[in-house]
């Protein structure tokens, strides 16, 4: 099989993001102690992850929409890294990706949601947040973080509603054969707590993936 030189160039600038991701998250936000997290299994997994991402936005979309798409992937790679690490979605991160994308959606340049369909994202963009936030009540506070809400908002006006459900969905399905998995090899107990971030970031560039 042939890759085509665009892809395979993205897919590689995609693993060195990571890379670089994974040592910016063991550096900041700085750690309480001070410390510095080596290379562990964390740098291959946000690694590869970059390199799927940005090799398989190039292998789908083109021009200004493809730009768009490769800046909201590497801000969901960084997030990725940081979550991971700290457990941790910065609001420096989460926040201008809102009036970013919203800006990216009123120029017409989001590949994903045309003008018609801006008024369902937005509605997805307040639903989904509000929704996860009522179910997770019961469960008392913690059960989701604010960083996930806030993370949730920007990808509601990117993907828009089949989209953003889909990669919800597929992050919650992965976030459980994951969790099992540890649980079988009593790595994790049922009261170690587990972060969504990670999940919710592969289910948002899964729903980007597959939305064409």
């Amino acid at each position: 099989m042939t890759i085509e030189p665009l892809v395979a160039g993205a897919a590689t600038l995609g693993f060195a993001w990571g890379l670089v991701s994974d040592r910016i998250a063991a550096r900041w936000p700085a750690h309480e102690d001070g410390s510095v997290r080596a290379v562990d299994w964390r740098t291959p997994v946000v690694a590869f992850t970059g390199a799927i991402a940005f090799g398989g936005l190039a292998s789908i979309f083109g021009g200004p929409g493809l730009a768009v798409l490769l800046v909201y992937a590497t801000a969901l790679v960084l997030l990725l890294a940081t979550d991971l690490d700290q457990r941790l979605l910065p609001d420096e991160l989460t926040l201008p990706l809102v009036p970013l994308v919203a800006a990216v959606d009123l120029l017409g340049l989001n590949p994903l949601v045309g003008p018609g369909d801006l008024p369902f994202a937005i509605v997805t963009a307040i639903a989904i947040p509000a929704l996860l936030l009522v179910l997770s009540i019961p469960f008392g506070d913690g059960a989701i973080g604010m960083g996930d809400i806030k993370l949730l908002v920007s990808v509601g006006l990117l993907l828009g509603p089949l989209p953003a459900v889909s990669g919800l969905v597929s992050g919650a399905l992965l976030a459980g054969v994951v969790v099992v998995a540890l649980l079988a090899a009593r790595r994790v107990s049922l009261r170690t707590y587990i972060p969504f971030g990670p999940f919710l970031i592969v289910g948002a560039l899964w729903g980007i993936l597959g939305a064409r």
